[in-house]
């Protein structure tokens, strides 16, 4: 359980080694399979009399509303038969199975099974079953094993041992979802003379993070997510480096710019390259203004609609700076790169990596990385300066106008691949769904990877539930289109969307096609009067006249995102 984990699903076939009590719902099963299958064919087999000598049949439950009300069952003297003792010696049989399960039911109730560490790291492979711990609780994960959103992999290395020292490099697990299904594979605890070892003393892989702007909006700290707060975000068309939006996977890599090395996968044929900073420097500097927006941008309002998995981002998971290095596509070149008549897609993987050395990374189609135009980087400015750490250094890529989570940080290869990269945050993450795809029947392979985004605008201020001054209001905000679409306008309602004006656009000229950054926009509107209240609404339409849909709930995904829905802010009226 080392990543954002999906619902359980169904079980497989049962244990190797039991726990001393099945779960509930095996339990229930026992129970609901003797009163289906055996009580009616004992009422075929004797008739219900009185009679001195009775036998009654309890099934163990840990839930009694669930147990059959048996009749008694009483054989004549006159009537019986040699099938009615069949049928009796069949009852005793069973009685004695189910007392005994009964008793071993009770006795887990009343003390859970103890095990040794020792007897825990023996169950670390399928064929011996797989234990895990978590604080003083063991719990046999066999069955979830295949089930783990991360790959089996990742579980497996907790296999035997505690989870903890891996549950610290993803605080997503510390979540009440997680423990409760957890809990649903426990088998026993730790025996109290089995102190807990030196060996969930690890080292905190996060300790060299570097430190953060106290203004950002801190949605995780392990790894590291954080958004500025809305009224800083537009104050400048570039945002400042300190409180740019940081989007992290894992912990943040402290790489040496003098060993650092980028390697460039070289076709067949071809050359493959390793290059150093000074290297890079070489080729031609390109610069570019680009807004990075997450794909999670705005899940909250997603979250309120419906219940999403994901990082509580509110309208910050967005920022706008301006980048430099050398464009992709000559150093594709170099290494002998160029486009083909099949698909080809460009894989990045980053130097930020977990536990089993697997890096973030993710991937962009091949023609775009060669296009000129698309003008994609490896950049190793921001804002006239080297990287932050928290944004990639020394080297990270820009895709203009695709989601930020294409922009691999820290990164540490390039290559050209027939397929796009099979990292989890590319085949298993970052992908849209309909409404009505829940986690049980969600299949990641049947929808594309995210690229170009959606057009989208927000409101920064005034904030929600604010006082504003009758008279004028002044109402500011973003908005910004994937894929080089240009915004061309913003509408702005003060009553819902009843009615509508038009805000003035602000920022760089954008180019046809090439408008990768975002418009800063405002408007002073009078407030009509009497009015107490002001339910402010925004709306962008880009160059291709795609404008937001006006509520969440067309757009609602499992994954929260995506979420471009009209920005609605609800104001006081100052008396």
């Amino acid at each position: 359980m080392l990543a954002p984990p999906l619902r359980q699903q169904s079980l497989g076939a049962g244990r190797v080694s039991q726990p001393p009590c099945g779960r509930r719902t095996r339990t229930r099963s026992v129970t609901m399979l003797l009163h289906r299958a055996v009580i009616p064919h004992l009422r075929q087999a004797c008739r219900l009399k009185s009679a001195p000598s009775r036998l009654y049949i309890r099934a163990c439950s840990t839930d009694d509303s669930l147990q059959p009300q048996c009749p008694s069952l009483a054989f004549s003297g006159d009537n019986s038969s040699t099938g009615g003792w069949k049928v009796m010696g069949t009852l005793l049989g069973l009685g004695a199975v189910l007392a005994y399960h009964d008793h071993r039911c009770r006795a887990t109730q009343e003390s859970p099974h103890v095990y040794t560490r020792e007897e825990v790291r023996s169950h670390s492979s399928p064929e011996t079953r797989i234990w895990v711990t978590l604080g003083c609780e063991v719990f046999d994960v066999t069955e979830f094993v295949d089930l783990h959103p991360g790959g089996p992999s990742k579980l497996m290395l907790a296999a035997g041992g505690p989870l903890e020292p891996f549950w610290a490099l993803y605080a997503v697990h510390n979540q009440p979802h997680v423990r409760e299904m957890l809990a649903q594979y426990k088998i026993g605890e730790l025996s109290p003379e089995d102190k807990v070892t030196s060996t969930l003393k690890t080292s905190d892989p996060y300790i060299d993070d570097p430190v953060r702007h106290p203004a950002l909006k801190v949605n995780s700290q392990r790894p590291f997510n954080a958004e500025p707060p809305p009224e800083l975000l537009t104050e400048n068309y570039i945002t400042p480096n300190p409180i740019f939006f940081t989007r992290n996977h894992l912990p943040v890599p402290n790489l040496d710019p003098e060993t650092y090395r980028l390697h460039v996968v070289g076709p067949p044929g071809g050359q493959s390259l390793c290059l150093s900073l000074d290297d890079l420097y070489k080729f031609p500097k390109h610069e570019i203004t680009v807004t990075l927006q997450c794909a999670g941008n705005r899940r909250s309002e997603m979250t309120q609609f419906k219940e999403v998995r994901g990082l509580e981002w509110n309208i910050g998971a967005i920022s706008t700076a301006r980048w430099a290095g050398a464009r992709l596509c000559d150093v594709l070149a170099k290494a002998g790169h160029q486009l083909c008549e099949t698909e080809a897609h460009v894989c990045f993987e980053g130097l930020d990596s977990d536990p089993t050395g697997t890096a973030y990374g993710a991937s962009i189609p091949l023609a775009r990385a060669m296009d000129p135009e698309a003008e994609v980087l490896l950049a190793y400015e921001m804002n006239g300066q080297p990287l932050p750490r928290d944004h990639g250094f020394p080297v990270r890529v820009v895709v203009p106008g695709v989601v930020g989570a294409r922009h691999v940080k820290w990164l540490g290869k390039v290559s050209v691949e027939p397929e796009e990269s099979y990292s989890h945050w590319q085949r298993r993450d970052y992908k849209g769904f309909s409404p009505s795809v829940d986690w049980d029947t969600v299949d990641f392979d049947s929808a594309p990877s995210i690229q170009e985004l959606p057009v989208q605008s927000a409101i920064t201020e005034p904030k929600d539930g604010e006082t504003v001054q009758s008279g004028e209001v002044t109402i500011k905000g973003y908005a910004w289109s994937g894929g080089g679409r240009a915004v061309v306008r913003v509408d702005v309602s003060l009553d819902g969307g009843l009615t509508w004006h038009v805000a003035e656009l602000d920022g760089e000229e954008q180019r046809p096609r090439k408008a990768w950054a975002w418009r800063l926009w405002q408007l002073q509107a009078p407030v009509p009067a009497g009015r107490k209240e002001l339910n402010i609404v925004c709306k962008a339409i880009d160059d291709s006249y795609n404008v937001q849909p006006d509520t969440v709930a067309p757009i609602w995904n499992l994954r929260g995102v995506l979420s471009n829905a009209w920005h609605r802010v609800h104001v006081h009226v100052a008396p």
